[in-house]
């Protein structure tokens, strides 16, 4: 079952939307790291649903250790998180299996297992299970900060709407958690006023819109990575394109590169007094990585996500029963859009791939 990710840092999920839980197991991360449980309950909430516009499931999603932290340190010993579902309605599922969704993985799961599979809200496939990856990745935030490492990410775009890039952007001032920013997790004031009104509408329309989150990577010396499937993007990008709907990932100019000539993308070395450094890496825009080793410059990442295929507007779908193309409705507490609360989890990818790789090349130890 691909569940895991990671080598030295492993990380494996469990649980259903459904189901009796949800969490992830975490091994390898060294024994003596400082796990702050402020910040773990800080990142929870950030990703938690019920907020404004967005999903009405609620659940309080306190987070329970269950092994491999001693008294504000990991271990050494696996990590076990869990959250108990307490607030699921499985009565808006009751079409299923009879009538597989549009835009979900219902039917392929059907027939992968024999109609073993819990469909409800998802099941395995469920959003719901990036709980498990933002509390793993929580634990490795002490020995990233430790080494300057450092990652931030934001709602990058809703439909044709999007933000001022994120390195202009203040990163360091913590949001006030009653405002528009911190609902949508935008750092772009007037933007994510923008992005509210939107989804509004979109919600109104009983419809969902997509959305992309930009993430910034930074304080990777010379030579994080490994060659060829295991570089700093491919990694990446096969951690980011696991997080449900996501669709595309960007690195550095992105899909712009595809469009211009090496004489404007090519970025020279020079030396910034102390060690070479890449032209452009104050904006971001240098690539923060060359033969899947970073350059010391920050790597940029959007990751773009499709509109939330559960709406409440009728569509037509497979009954499989009948073999006819039947109406259906589905009901239910789902986004609208999957960028806000996919920041969280965005940030959660990458912290969890530069551990990974960074303990792999020995480039993070606790003291």
């Amino acid at each position: 079952m691909g569940m895991r990710l990671g080598d030295s840092v492993r990380v494996t999920l469990f649980g259903e939307s459904h189901g009796k839980c949800v969490g992830a197991l975490v091994e390898g991360i060294p024994a003596g790291t400082e796990i702050d449980l402020q910040v773990l309950n800080e990142d929870i909430a950030r990703r938690k649903p019920g907020r404004k516009g967005l999903s009405m499931r609620s659940e309080s999603d306190e987070c329970e250790i269950l092994s491999g932290v001693h008294e504000g340190k990991a271990t050494g010993w696996p990590i076990l998180l869990l959250t108990w579902n307490s607030n699921a309605k499985s009565k808006d599922y009751s079409f299923l299996p009879d009538q597989p969704r549009p835009g979900h993985a219902d039917l392929p799961e059907m027939v992968r297992t024999d109609g073993a599979a819990d469909l409800r809200g998802g099941g395995s496939q469920s959003a719901r299970l990036t709980y498990g990856l933002v509390t793993a990745a929580s634990q490795l935030r002490g020995l990233l900060n430790q080494a300057g490492w450092k990652v931030d990410a934001h709602l990058h775009s809703i439909g044709e709407l999007q933000s001022k890039p994120l390195f202009l952007l203040d990163r360091n001032t913590e949001l006030d958690e009653d405002s528009t920013m911190a609902r949508l997790n935008c750092r772009d004031q007037e933007a994510a006023e923008l992005f509210s009104n939107y989804i509004e509408e979109v919600r109104m329309d009983q419809d969902s819109v997509g959305s992309s989150v930009e993430c910034i990577i930074e304080g990777l010396p010379i030579g994080v990575g490994e060659p060829w499937f295991d570089g700093l993007e491919p990694a990446l990008a096969r951690g980011m394109m696991a997080i449900p709907g996501a669709r595309a990932v960007e690195f550095s100019r992105g899909v712009q590169a595809s469009k211009m000539r090496g004489s404007e993308h090519n970025d020279a070395w020079h030396f910034d007094g102390i060690t070479p450094e890449l032209e452009g890496s104050e904006s971001a825009q240098a690539d923060g990585a060359l033969g899947g080793r970073s350059t010391g410059a920050p790597i940029r990442v959007v990751v773009h996500f499709k509109p939330p295929s559960s709406i409440a507007r009728e569509q037509s779908t497979l009954h499989l029963p009948s073999g006819e193309q039947r109406p259906l409705q589905v009901g239910g507490r789902h986004d609208p859009v999957l960028g806000p609360r996919a920041v969280p989890v965005v940030e959660a990818i990458a912290r969890l791939v530069v551990a990974d790789l960074g303990i792999i090349g020995g480039f993070l130890n606790p003291e």
